[in-house]
């Protein structure tokens, strides 16, 4: 008997390369009943990669304990073989009817999706509803990606919380998504550029690939944020993760000089690139995803600081600025800082400092870097120097060429080197290269090798 196409069956053959699909489970029945995912595995850009996708053509993608069996299944067969998943969310629910399995049904779901967190990438699709306790499957995956006015992701109804919630404009906004495509079609091809540069899994070895641009092209000087990321990558492309959450940090990958790089970078164009909360909490996922698959991270720092509100401490911004300290702190993984602006305060600190665990760090001549903004220090420590030949004006210049200098950085070791921008991208990518071999610690040895 052959089964028909349905719409899950053509996600997936969209998915893979031509000709490169193989369905798993395909007869997996209940009560006569084919149950509503299609799971299997196939080659993107020959690459092998597992996925599944909840189908509504079957029992409207309900999950149940047949559905959490065959995608476990799935799981077992991606972790063997170290491969990524690729998930694909569309179903009205549980079907409540099944009572206490359905229950266990998700409960499999969610040890499956946790077991491989860390040791396989792990990317979400959601096409369409995602509600209850499979929006909590899906928000453990690494990379979400929602379609535009089609995807919904909640834990609770709309008609039970009494509004309209989970849309996708409100998911990305809460950060729960890292990208929006714009339709399904889209959808595939972000999943595929990201299946591409992503390792299949945390045992792959860092290599780099022929690079595609000048590692030695220069880097105007004139420019910052998003645009100074894309002078940096090869031929300017910059995969932006949670675009639409706490614009105030820019996360998501490049390649630089043929290795994919991870990018945490102030956006001093808001706020002047205050650490907030939600900021900390974006980079600290980042660092913590590159860091078990080995992808080193490249740190660009142009901040004046944490944000100072009630609100900020009440959420509380302490243990949020803590995590993105121990992300970096704890991260193994090639770690390349440059200060590119403003480091004021705990800012040059929590952004990837050397203090922290950075392997290199580097400053541009303009940048600054001081305990403080150079106001504050005026009025704190200067203040005295205030005369009718002497203004603020003038104090908080001459605390900016010199107490502010990376220079002052560079005499404790705090700063590697003060180097011109034109040279920002050819120091990253030797500094990438170098790293490329970089372990956990000091290679193993039996002895050492007595003198003669």
């Amino acid at each position: 008997m052959e089964l028909s196409t349905t719409v899950g069956k053509e996600k997936l053959i969209a998915l893979f390369d031509a000709g490169t699909f193989v369905e798993i489970g395909a007869y997996m029945k209940r009560n006569d009943e084919l149950t509503g995912v299609v799971c299997g595995y196939g080659a993107i850009g020959g690459k092998l990669v597992y996925a599944f996708a909840q189908d509504s053509d079957r029992k409207k993608g309900a999950i149940d304990a047949l559905q959490a069996e065959k995608i476990a299944m799935l799981y077992g067969m991606a972790m063997r073989n170290e491969a990524p998943v690729v998930g694909f969310f569309d179903s009205v629910g549980a079907m409540v009817g099944d009572g206490a399995s359905v229950m266990s049904a998700y409960g499999k779901l969610l040890r499956a999706v946790s077991d491989a967190s860390g040791a396989i990438p792990q990317i979400a699709v959601i096409s369409g509803v995602c509600a209850g306790m499979a929006a909590t499957v899906a928000s453990m995956f690494d990379l979400v990606i929602t379609v535009k006015d089609q995807s919904a992701l909640y834990v609770n109804a709309p008609f039970i919380v009494g509004k309209e919630i989970g849309t996708g404009d409100a998911v990305m906004a809460n950060g729960l998504a890292s990208i929006e495509a714009e339709n399904d079609e889209d959808a595939i091809h972000r999943v595929t550029k990201l299946v591409a540069i992503l390792p299949s899994s945390s045992q792959d070895i860092l290599i780099a690939d022929e690079p595609t641009d000048d590692i030695n092209r220069s880097v105007r000087a004139d420019v910052s944020g998003k645009d100074l990321i894309a002078e940096l990558s090869d031929l300017g492309e910059f995969i932006e993760l949670g675009a639409g959450y706490a614009p105030e940090m820019l996360t998501g990958f490049s390649v630089i000089g043929g290795v994919v790089c991870g990018i945490v970078a102030n956006n001093a164009a808001i706020n002047g690139g205050a650490i907030t909360t939600e900021g900390a909490k974006k980079a600290a996922k980042l660092i913590g995803f590159c860091d078990s698959f080995t992808i080193p991270i490249v740190t660009l720092v142009d901040s004046i600081g944490v944000e100072a509100s009630a609100e900020a401490e009440n959420a509380p911004l302490a243990a949020q600025l803590g995590k993105l300290a121990m992300a970096y702190a704890t991260a193994t993984t090639g770690k390349i800082t440059a200060v590119v602006g403003k480091a004021y305060g705990a800012a040059f600190t929590l952004m990837g400092s050397k203090a922290l665990g950075a392997d290199v760090e580097y400053a541009l001549p303009a940048s600054e870097i001081s305990v403080m903004a150079p106001a504050s220090a005026v009025a704190f420590l200067w203040n005295s120097r205030i005369t009718e030949t002497t203004s603020r004006a003038d104090l908080e210049k001459q605390w900016v060429e010199t107490e502010a200098a990376p220079t002052e950085a560079a005499a404790d070791g705090s700063i590697d080197d003060v180097i011109n921008p034109c040279e920002l991208r050819q120091r990253i990518c030797a500094a990438v290269y170098m790293l490329l071999m970089k372990n956990g610690g000091a290679p193993e040895r039996k002895h050492c090798n007595l003198p003669l």
